[in-house]
Parts: C-alpha cells; sequence; structure tokens
C-alpha cells in the first residue's frame, strides 16, 4: 500500500544532516564505562561520557542493522515477521495503575498482570505478550521482572518481551529464554523475544539501559531502541527540532548494537509527544503524538530499519469518548504511516500510567479493524464479481446469493463489541453501552483462559530460577 507521508525527500535528508551535526558536534553522553569502550574502538569520540559520532560511522554502522527479522513463538504459527508489509500489535506496558468500572483505579497487583496475559493469549490481534502490561506492585521488586516473565510463560505461547532493567534483568529474561527454547547459539539463530531501551532525553543514556542494550545485542536478540522526547520540555518546541534529536538518540544506541554484534535486530522507536504547556504534563492524546508517529515512519524507510511508532494511547482517565478518538487517531496513523510495531496497542488510559480492563477489549477490537483496513482490497474476477451483478442486474439483491454466502466472512469485518442492531433491538436487548460489553467480554475471556503447555521439567527449572532469586 501507499503511505502517508508528512515530510518530502528534500525535507528528511535536512532532518538526517541535522541529525548528523547533533552526533557529530553535540554528542550523546553514555553513562556506562563498558559502552564507552565499545564506541571508542568502534571510532568515536569520546570524551568522559560524551560520545562524538562521525557522519561516516553512523552511517555505515545503521547499514548493518536487517530491514525485517522474525521473533519465534513456542507456537509456530505465532511467529512474528517485524518489517515489509507486517504490523505487529503489542499491548499497554509500564502503567503502575490498573482501572475497571467495577473496582476503580488503584495499583496494579501480580493477579493483573496474569489477567491482561491471558487476554493477551486470547486476543486474535495482539501478536506479543507486553514484557510491563501493568507494574505488580504486590511483588518485589527484585523478583519483579521474573515473576513477569515466568507468568507470561505460564500463561501464553506467544512472542513475548525481555526486562529491561539493566545488565541483570536481560540475563535473567536471557537464562529464561534458554530453559525454554535452548542454548545461546539456538536463541541467536531463532531470536525468541524482543525488548525495549530507551534513552533518556536529551541526548542521554544511563547504565541500566546500556546494560541491557549490550547484553541483548550480544545474545542476537532484537531490541527496540527507543526515544521519548517530550516536546517543549526535554525537546525542541518545533516538531522538526524535536524529530531531529529523536533521530540522534535512536541512531546513536543502534550504532552501539551493530559495534557489538553486527546484525543485531533492532526496531527504530520514536514515540516522542508535546507537553501539555498549561502543566508541562506529557500528552499522549494529542495530534502532535501522531504527526511525531508519521515522521518517525519516514525516518526508519529512510534508513531501511523496522519502526515502532503509535498505539492506542489517549490522555483520558476512563474508556470514554475523548480515550476512544484518541487512540484510533494514533492507530489509524501507525496504520497508514506503515508502522510495523505497535507499542500500547490495547489498553493505555492516563498517558500510559493506567491500563483499563474494559479499554483493553475495546482497543483490541479497534486492532482487529485496522488490520482488516491493512488487508487492503482484492481486486480479481472473484471479488470484481461481473458474472454475479450481470446475473442480479437492475433491481435485484445480492443478499442469498452463493457469492456473498462464501465471501463475506473474509469480506467483512465482524466486531464482537461493537454494536449494529437498530435501536428498538439494542433498547430491548438492555441498552447496554460498549464499555458494559466489553466489561462482561473481559470477563468471559479470562475465566475461559486455557493455559498452553509447558513441560514439568521446564516449569520446575523456570521455578527453581525464580526461587534462587
Amino acid at each position: 500500500m501507499q503511505f502517508f507521508e508528512l515530510l518530502s525527500r528534500p525535507q528528511l535528508e535536512q532532518i538526517h544532516e541535522a541529525t548528523l551535526h547533533i552526533l557529530k558536534d553535540v554528542g550523546v553522553d553514555f553513562h556506562f564505562p563498558p559502552a564507552l569502550d565499545v564506541l571508542a574502538k568502534g571510532g568515536a569520540r569520546v570524551e568522559g561520557n560524551r560520545v562524538f559520532f562521525s557522519p561516516k560511522m553512523v552511517e555505515e554502522q545503521i547499514r548493518k542493522a536487517p530491514s525485517s527479522f522474525t521473533i519465534y513463538a513456542r507456537d509456530p504459527k505465532k511467529n512474528v515477521i517485524i518489517g515489509g508489509d507486517n504490523m505487529a500489535f503489542v499491548p499497554a506496558y509500564g502503567s503502575p495503575f490498573v482501572t475497571s468500572f467495577e473496582g476503580g483505579r488503584r495499583l496494579g497487583l501480580l493477579a493483573d498482570y496474569e489477567n491482561f496475559v491471558k487476554l493477551t493469549h486470547a486476543s486474535p490481534h495482539q501478536d506479543i505478550c507486553s514484557g510491563t502490561v501493568v507494574e505488580p506492585n504486590d511483588v518485589p521488586h527484585q523478583i519483579r521482572h521474573l515473576q513477569m516473565l515466568y507468568t507470561t510463560i505460564k500463561n501464553s505461547d506467544k512472542c513475548f518481551m525481555g526486562s529491561a532493567m539493566g545488565t541483570e534483568g536481560a540475563r535473567d529474561s536471557l537464562k529464561m529464554a534458554g530453559i525454554l527454547f535452548g542454548d545461546a547459539a539456538a536463541l541467536a539463530e531463532k531470536p525468541r523475544m524482543i525488548s525495549i531501551l530507551c534513552s533518556l532525553t536529551p541526548l542521554t543514556y544511563e547504565s541500566r539501559m546500556l546494560g541491557a542494550i549490550m547484553e541483548y545485542a550480544r545474545a542476537g536478540q532484537p531490541q527496540l531502541i527507543s526515544s521519548l522526547a517530550i516536546i517543549g520540555v526535554t525537546a525542541p518546541v518545533t516538531l522538526a527540532g524535536a524529530l531531529a534529536l529523536q533521530n540522534a538518540e535512536i541512531l546513536a544506541g543502534i550504532v552501539l548494537t551493530q559495534l557489538i554484534r553486527e546484525g543485531t535486530p533492532v526496531v527504530f522507536s520514536g514515540s516522542s509527544s508535546n507537553a501539555e504547556m498549561r502543566s508541562g504534563a506529557l500528552s499522549a492524546g494529542s495530534p502532535e503524538m501522531a504527526i511525531n508517529a508519521a515522521a518517525t515512519a519516514q525516518m526508519a524507510r529512510f534508513y531501511n530499519i523496522p519502526v515502532r511508532a503509535g498505539g492506542a494511547v489517549s490522555d483520558a482517565k476512563v474508556p470514554d469518548v475523548q480515550a476512544a478518538q484518541e487512540s484510533m487517531m494514533n492507530l489509524l496513523t501507525a496504520h497508514v504511516s506503515g508502522v510495523h510495531f505497535v507499542l500500547h496497542a490495547a489498553g493505555i488510559l492516563e498517558s500510559y500510567n493506567c491500563i483499563s480492563y474494559e479499554k483493553f477489549v475495546i482497543d483490541d477490537e479497534a486492532c482487529g479493524a485496522v488490520r482488516h483496513m491493512k488487508k487492503g482490497v482484492a481486486v480479481n474476477p472473484q471479488s470484481l464479481a461481473g458474472q454475479l451483478i450481470k446475473d442480479v442486474g437492475p433491481g435485484g439483491q445480492f443478499l442469498d446469493k452463493d457469492h456473498t454466502l462464501r465471501h463475506f466472512r473474509s469480506a467483512l469485518f465482524q466486531p464482537v463489541l461493537a454494536n449494529r442492531d437498530n435501536f428498538h433491538n439494542w433498547q430491548e436487548k438492555g441498552a447496554v453501552h460498549m464499555a458494559e460489553t466489553a466489561r462482561r467480554r473481559c470477563e468471559e475471556m479470562i475465566a475461559g483462559h486455557v493455559p498452553p503447555d509447558l513441560p514439568a521439567d521446564i516449569d520446575r527449572d523456570l521455578r527453581k530460577l525464580l526461587q534462587q532469586r
């Protein structure tokens, strides 16, 4: 399909040149001596914690990143291709709070984390289990990353995300993946997880993220090299300036991954948005979020690297009209812009701070609608239905024809939550609002969860690793 493009080729080149200028003359701070060593040996100029990249070095290294790659699931039917004409949906990530109409807003618990893994597993549209779909605040932080990953593996055989909690969290994730899938060579040959590692805007990488970046790169595991600049606060208020700064941070991280292991799969991950200038808080539901997503997708295509942007993100506090408006704006922008990896694709409220049970399943259905749109229009003799139109002729109807019965399931999107009854039928059935329908659907999906098979010896070894910590 043709993509929505905000920027002309000359504008892309201008942003690229501005990015190279930042990397060469301003530099990026790396607060991790092992990363400084790698970058210095790779040809960067290092002064204290500040690293300066020559244009030649940047362009040589980013060319080594693959344009697409596969993440392999326990169930091969659930393998995920990142890149090309593919779009992967991944639900919320990182929310400390959870909300439902029944229980209100509170801190997330392990039970909530498990429920959202079950919902992800049951979803026909979410492709990868999120690493921290909600923070389980009742689990000690020392073992939280291990407990989350174990809970994911127990309840889903989809691809999953590894921990971003520094060197130790990455190593623990690799150990768990090794128990499940084999040794380091097997993991490198068939990557099994992906992680999100972020810069600290502006123009900084801190030790925890760098430790994880380096561990996953050595192991050949894919990672989202991510920048979330707050436009007007941690980045210039002008979108072009913010995009150049975001670009510089992402490219600096990608250069590091390729110096550690050439060909490490990476995703160009830009999720910057503006500050609400009346308060200084991040706004995730603004048009600027969508504009940055579209521009980020163009920059990633410029570098021929898969891209992450967008998501069903919103600043709303409950799954209301504002939540629906902002979430669909961002999901549709990701689709028409050619985004490959849509993180926060289901459940997010409050600018990433809260996940909603009802919104998870509402967004999931929206993801299904967007994916249906992405299929496009098949144009062939069968779909053009020339003979059928001739047979029916003027004034006829198509409802009872074999062609309709053969094709309607694949040709038309069939929603579960959206109500298409007429007003009288809707009223007779109780005049139920979508949020209530979503709550009931959520409860059904969790109650009907059937965990995938996990061999007893693998389960034992996973639990042993968790208990050792």
